[in-house]
């Protein structure tokens, strides 16, 4: 009998990430030992710091940190706080960590800036990893710490390299600590508003879904107080405005067709440079429609995506696994279907596989592997090669199809697993597994 089963399983394909992938990485043992990943996060926090060591001794700044800087300056010197004293493209919570980079002087904005990023990762990685006592813990921060190397550019320069660790802590306690998971939400959101997808998830997939909802209203309503006493309640919600008045934003999913048509240089197609918000995006043939129509499409999928995750709930899936996969399919959706579309979005992604690596990385191999795939392919089009993006090149363009693509892959992997989940808690097995589980049957010959 051993000697059938050996056989069979040799008779089993390998899959691309066993037969190419697996065996070009280290020993699973280097990467289980918490003391190496303490020296892995101080080594790549030492490159990231020497990398910008140009920028902390000349007292300048890198990426978006100009922008910010210049708004901590007018707020600090001329008490022109944004959100308060004019709209403001960022939820009012953005001015925390912008302003608290400029404590010391513009001058050593560039360092507090990473001083600040580098303490929220380490503190997501302490969580991650239960301070060392989780073997999968660990080894999801180590992959954390790669996505994070391999999104540097938009990680240590952008505010998700702020809301991203927050994001890690809250969906790793939410179960033990609603509460303090549910502010570091809150706070999140109101810094970028992308968390909110995670609120949604717990709506939908959470027992204790009260405890998080009023927690995160509460927070809001003091945020709400403290606008309002400053005098700026009607700039509130000024972000949410901005956000759907803008067009076909370059590198969004939803504009890879515009792009085409103006890298092939069809009439009335261009790439164009938004000098008032500092972005570049895609004109062309009926763009208006997909203006207007791109907000309410993505609410309108986003409420799908809900309803699938409230079905699967109620045919009783398994808690844990539903919040991290609705959270990914809720972001995910938020991504694909959204006219704007930045590099820093897929650190909206991350976060969560991130997390649901800590529960067993066999589940959680695909959206592992796919953001990787994802996480190269974007530092590739920007910074790397962004300007000749802009400048029309096929080849930078045709990397970004390969991206948004791949974003379009992830989120179709995050809604098979929300049917997956909730058919398998009503005891059916889902017809694609089905065929799945006949087909490798037939290759390893087991069914005629």
């Amino acid at each position: 009998m051993a000697t059938t089963d050996t056989a069979i399983q040799g008779l089993a394909p390998q899959g691309i990430y066993d037969r190419f992938i697996r065996p070009a990485l280290p020993e699973p043992e280097v990467f289980e030992k918490p003391r190496n990943l303490l020296w892995g996060f101080v080594g790549i926090h030492v490159v990231y710091l020497l990398g910008l060591l140009p920028n902390i001794v000349a007292g300048t700044v890198e990426g978006d940190l100009p922008l910010y800087r210049r708004w901590a300056i007018a707020a600090e010197s001329f008490g022109q706080w944004p959100g308060i004293h004019f709209e403001w493209v960022y939820p009012i919570g953005a001015i925390l960590p912008i302003a608290i980079s400029n404590i010391a002087g513009p001058q050593f904005y560039q360092l507090l800036w990473f001083v600040l990023i580098a303490s929220l990762n380490a503190a997501s990685i302490l969580v991650l990893s239960n301070r060392g006592r989780s073997r999968r813990g660990v080894l999801a921060s180590w992959w954390w710490l790669g996505i994070l190397t391999l999104l540097s550019p938009v990680a240590l320069l952008r505010l998700e390299g702020i809301t991203a660790p927050l994001v890690i802590i809250a969906l790793v306690l939410i179960a033990r600590r609603p509460i303090v998971a549910s502010v570091l939400l809150a706070l999140a959101t109101w810094i970028k508003v992308w968390p909110a997808a995670i609120f949604l998830a717990i709506v939908g997939a959470f027992p204790r879904r009260r405890i998080a909802v009023a927690t995160g209203a509460m927070f809001s309503v003091g945020v709400a107080a403290i606008v309002w006493a400053l005098g700026g309640l009607h700039y509130l919600l000024g972000f949410a405005q901005m956000q759907t008045s803008r067009g076909l934003q370059l590198e969004a999913p939803v504009t890879t067709p515009w792009l085409w048509l103006a890298i092939l240089n069809r009439p009335g197609s261009h790439i164009i440079n938004n000098t008032e918000i500092a972005t570049r995006e895609v004109v062309g043939p009926y763009d208006h429609i997909a203006v207007s129509l791109m907000t309410p499409v993505m609410a309108l999928a986003v409420v799908g995506v809900l309803a699938l995750v409230v079905w699967a709930k109620h045919r009783g899936a398994q808690t844990q696994r539903l919040l991290l996969v609705a959270s990914l399919a809720l972001a995910t959706t938020v991504v694909v279907f959204n006219k704007v579309g930045s590099p820093q979005y897929m650190l909206w992604l991350a976060p969560i596989i991130a997390v649901g690596i800590t529960h067993g990385w066999r589940a959680w191999r695909t959206p592992a592997l796919l953001m990787v795939a994802i996480s190269v392919l974007t530092t590739f089009v920007f910074p790397i090669l962004y300007m000749p993006l802009i400048a029309g090149d096929p080849g930078v363009a045709l990397l970004l199809t390969a991206r948004n693509v791949l974003l379009v892959v992830l989120l179709g992997w995050a809604v098979r697993e929300l049917v997956s989940l909730g058919a398998r808690a009503a005891g059916a097995e889902p017809r694609f597994e089905r065929r799945a589980r006949e087909r490798e049957q037939r290759r390893a010959g087991l069914v005629a």
